[in-house]
């Protein structure tokens, strides 16, 4: 089917790029209030468990994304997958970089700064979201229209599940999404160290956060 003068060609490095760009210096903001910021109630149970179970949701976003990249890569110009996770959301690979972005925020211990991770990522996810749906309308019409139909934008429906036995797998785009998961484990070091600071007062605490 031949692209609209409605919707330009989906340029997918160019969103990627622009995504990532937007994310990063999102991201720095609020790692820079991290910086002038406490949890409420400094190193408790609370805090410990936070930490721990962000690290649980990172773990379970790299594996999710990888999961997806099985059946998505490379292949997100070239047809409607809606077989494996696709079957249940149409954007898996965006809610499993939600509990990503949980995960990096709470290894602060602190639900404030772990919810604006979620926000920011849902708030520049959602606006990739809305141009990739424009193009693939109008790229794969009454096609993608009946996946609209049947399958949710994020929540999954698990009773849509549908697979294949066989899929093609190419290991490019594989590797390339558990590498940027993997990004994600760096919100551990960089956030003790964070907190070390301020404990040898090398970072001032301006502020409280539950």
């Amino acid at each position: 089917m031949t692209t609209s003068n409605s919707v330009r060609p989906l340029d997918l490095r160019r969103v990627q790029l622009i995504r990532k760009a937007v994310l990063l210096v999102a991201i720095l903001s609020v790692v820079a209030l991290a910086a002038i910021t406490q949890s409420i109630g400094g190193e408790t149970e609370w805090h410990e468990g936070l930490e721990t179970f962000g690290m649980a949701a990172i773990i379970i976003c790299i594996v999710g994304r990888a999961w997806c990249s099985l059946y998505i890569g490379g292949r997100k110009k070239a047809e409607i997958v809606d077989r494996g996770p696709y079957s249940i959301s149409r954007n898996p690979l965006y809610v499993f970089s939600f509990l990503g972005a949980f995960g990096m925020g709470a290894q602060t211990g602190s639900a404030t700064i772990a919810g604006l991770f979620v926000l920011i990522a849902v708030l520049v996810f959602a606006a990739t979201v809305k141009r990739e749906e424009a193009w693939l309308a109008d790229t794969f019409g009454p096609t993608y229209a009946a996946y609209v139909a049947r399958t949710p934008r994020f929540w999954p429906n698990f009773s849509m599940w549908r697979d294949q036995e066989i899929i093609e797998v190419r290991p490019r785009f594989f590797l390339t999404t558990l590498r940027d998961g993997f990004v994600m484990l760096l919100a551990l070091p960089l956030f003790e160290s964070l907190e070390h600071f301020q404990q040898i007062g090398w970072l001032r605490v301006l502020l409280n956060l539950p």
